[in-house]
C-alpha cells in the first residue's frame, strides 16, 4: 500500500458515478433468533449506487439487519425486496450473482492460495456441471487487479497481512460481480492505515462501477468521511437516516451512543467529527 488513498465518498463529485442498479428494501421487517425479536417492523430503503453505512451501539441489531438483506438468515416477519420482488422468491443462485456478502470473520481453508480464494467468488455464474471458462478466469483476474492483490495469487491466504487478507476477501465478492455489496465490519482489528486502504477501495468500486455498497461501520467519524448516507440504530430500530451531516448530530450521539459529545465539521472534509467529551459516556452496552 502506498500512503496516497483515494479521496473519500464526502469529497468525490458523484455525478459521473455510473447508473444506479437495483433497489435493495425492506417492508415490515422483524428478524433475530429463537426466542429473541431484535428488528420488528422495519421499512428501509437502501439508494441504489450510493455508499449508505449502518452505524449504532452494540447489540443494536445492524448486523441482524445486514443478515437477513443478504439472505443469510430468514425474517421472523415482513420481507426484504429486491426490487419489486421478495427476496424468498428469488432462487439463491440468482440472488447471489446480484447481492453479495462479505461477513466480519470469514476463513479460508489452510493452503488455500489467493487465485483459489477469489475464483470461488463464481461459483454463483456456474451451474454444477459448468466447466471453467474464459469469461470466469477474466473476472476473477480483473478483481484481482482492482484490488490491488494480483502480484499475491499464489500466495497462501494464511501467509497475508490483515490488509491484504481483506482485499483478497473484497476480490472474491468482486469476482462474483454483485450489483449490490453488504460488509459487515470489514476494517475490524485492522490498523488506521489498512481501515482506509479498504474504505477507499470502497469508494473507488462504488464511483467507477456503480456498486451499491452497504457497510456495517463501528468508527463514526471514518463512517461520516467516506458515507453517502447514513442508518443509525438503537433497539433493533432506526433512530436517523440521511446524509452524514443531516444524521450525526449531538442529540443523535446522545441517543443512539449514550455519549457525551462535541459535533464540529472536519477540517479536511467539512463532514461531522464527533469529539467524545471525557467521562460521556452514560452505560455500557453488551456485545453483539
Amino acid at each position: 500500500m502506498t500512503g496516497d488513498h483515494q479521496a473519500p465518498a464526502a469529497w468525490v463529485d458523484t455525478t459521473a458515478a455510473a447508473p444506479a442498479g437495483p433497489r435493495l428494501s425492506t417492508r415490515g421487517l422483524s428478524a433475530g433468533y429463537p426466542g429473541r425479536t431484535v428488528i420488528e417492523g422495519l421499512d428501509l430503503d437502501i439508494t441504489p449506487g450510493r455508499i449508505t453505512m449502518i452505524i449504532g451501539a452494540n447489540a443494536c441489531g445492524k448486523s441482524t439487519l445486514l443478515g437477513v438483506l443478504a439472505r443469510l438468515t430468514s425474517p421472523l416477519a415482513g420481507s426484504v425486496q429486491l426490487d419489486d420482488a421478495d427476496a424468498a422468491s428469488i432462487p439463491r443462485r440468482r440472488f447471489a450473482q446480484t447481492v453479495g456478502m462479505l461477513p466480519q470473520h470469514p476463513t479460508a481453508p489452510d493452503g488455500l492460495t489467493v487465485a483459489e480464494l477469489v475464483s470461488r467468488g463464481r461459483h454463483p455464474h456456474r451451474g454444477l456441471f459448468d466447466r471453467w471458462g474464459t469469461a470466469d478466469t477474466k473476472h476473477v483476474d480483473e478483481a484481482m487487479r482492482r484490488t490491488g492483490v494480483a502480484e499475491l495469487a499464489d500466495r497462501p491466504v494464511g501467509d497475508l497481512s490483515g490488509g491484504q487478507r481483506q482485499r483478497v476477501w473484497i476480490a472474491m465478492s468482486l469476482a462474483q460481480n454483485p450489483k449490490v455489496l453488504l460488509l459487515d465490519e470489514p476494517t475490524t482489528f485492522l490498523d488506521l492505515s489498512h481501515q482506509l486502504e479498504v474504505l477507499d477501495l470502497l469508494v473507488s468500486l462504488n464511483r467507477r462501477e456503480g456498486t451499491t455498497i452497504v457497510v456495517v461501520l463501528h468508527e463514526l467519524n471514518l463512517a461520516a468521511r467516506y458515507a453517502d448516507e447514513l442508518i443509525v440504530m438503537r433497539d433493533g430500530r432506526i433512530v436517523a437516516n440521511g446524509s452524514p451531516t443531516e444524521v450525526l448530530t449531538k442529540e443523535v450521539v446522545a441517543d443512539a451512543f449514550a455519549l457525551d459529545a462535541l459535533v464540529m465539521p472536519d477540517p479536511l472534509t467539512r463532514t461531522p467529527l464527533i469529539v467524545p467529551v471525557p467521562g460521556g459516556a452514560h452505560t455500557g452496552s453488551e456485545p453483539e
